[in-house]
């Protein structure tokens, strides 16, 4: 079968952006990563459980934030080459306002104070001896925003310095609608419909606005626990970007696919950085924006339900998490020795690369597999 000449033409632009991208971050990494230890933007040991096992210790000092390398170099190449207002536009907002929130946390981890959140048991204390009538008047009105508060730490580690867990999900959450709201008001009824593989396209009105909301939230986190491990995140990217370069091409959507094959670029290079020993680390600013990112590319192009596959070690790694969550606080006991799972590997006598490979290799399975049902 010969390709036609307008896809064939897409494909090579595609790999074009991509090589350009990675050029364009290896020139830009020195400048960052000299910029990082200059303001000492790097990992701490404080709050931070997986600093004891093994080697982990040597980890501190690293720079963070190195994601940024990737956030930049999309959103400038995207702007300056690929700027489509009904494509492109809203895919690099998402990103960057999630990147912005990341990197409000990491740089609030360096530079903040510790930030403490009142225990329920406190609140209604309050509420039953403070002096001040009006406080305790207060004190009731915003009694379910404190239960949030107190109970979205259940998903999160100690919030030491940075972001709490309630916030971030508040901003995902914005991030999420707006995504939501470009699909199904600006994009058309077409984006109304949700693909379901073997079944082919079913019109499920505003029911997929919060569907799109979901996934957006669940998989910006999800990527975001999976940035543990020199390598993980920006390997297994890597795998699901290529993926998704060549599902958006398939289907025709030319900017979509020079986007993601540009995400692919840049990500070889920060990878390349990224191996152990890591010259910098992804942190929160890198995994957030990307994650969503890749949440939206994936709604876009009407894939939405393969995200388990395409994003199959991610949601693996917040599976694990919702996992253990359930277990301590339901169950009383750990389902895991340490989630995300691969401390779990970790502490079972599996070394950082044998973990970071061996989930490299069962991603690629999952996403071809994603690719597989795509094609029906």
């Amino acid at each position: 079968m010969q390709i036609p000449t307008e896809y064939l033409e897409l494909l090579k632009t595609a790999i074009g952006f991509g090589l350009f991208s990675s050029v364009l971050a290896f020139f830009l990494a020195p400048l960052l990563t000299k910029i990082l230890y200059k303001y000492k933007i790097t990992r701490r040991s404080e709050f931070d459980a997986s600093m004891a096992i093994g080697k982990r210790e040597s980890k501190a000092g690293v720079p963070i934030m190195g994601g940024l390398l990737v956030i930049i170099v999309v959103a400038v190449v995207t702007m300056l080459f690929n700027w489509e207002r009904s494509f492109t536009w809203m895919p690099i907002a998402v990103m960057l306002l999630a990147a912005l929130l990341g990197g409000v946390d990491d740089v609030m981890h360096v530079y903040g104070h510790e930030r403490r959140n009142r225990k329920i048991k406190q609140t209604l204390r309050l509420i039953r001896v403070h002096k001040e009538w009006r406080q305790r008047v207060w004190l009731v009105i915003t009694l379910p925003w404190a239960i949030f508060k107190r109970s979205s730490l259940w998903l999160g580690s100690h919030p030491g310095k940075g972001v709490h867990v309630h916030e971030k999900l508040i901003l995902q959450f914005i991030a999420g609608a707006m995504t939501a709201w470009w699909i199904y008001f600006k994009l058309g009824e077409h984006w109304q419909q949700i693909y379901l593989p073997f079944d082919g396209l079913v019109n499920i009105g505003w029911w997929i606005i919060p569907l799109i909301i979901f996934f957006v939230m669940l998989t910006a986190n999800a990527v975001n626990f999976a940035d543990g491990m020199d390598g993980l995140a920006g390997g297994s990217l890597i795998i699901t970007f290529s993926a998704l370069t060549l599902l958006s091409w398939l289907a025709g959507y030319e900017e979509i696919t020079i986007l993601n094959a540009t995400t692919v670029g840049a990500l070889i290079t920060y990878t390349y950085f990224n191996i152990k020993p890591a010259r910098f680390q992804m942190g929160d600013v890198g995994s957030l924006g990307l994650g969503a990112l890749l949440a939206i590319n994936t709604i876009v192009i009407n894939k939405m339900l393969l995200l388990p596959f395409l994003a199959f070690i991610f949601y693996v790694e917040i599976g694990s998490v919702i996992i253990q969550v359930f277990g301590r606080h339901l169950l009383g006991r750990r389902i895991f020795q340490m989630a995300p799972i691969h401390h779990h590997f970790e502490l079972r006598g599996w070394s950082e690369e044998k973990t970071v490979m061996r989930f490299w290799i069962i991603h690629a399975a999952a996403v071809l597999l994603g690719i597989w049902i795509a094609l029906y």
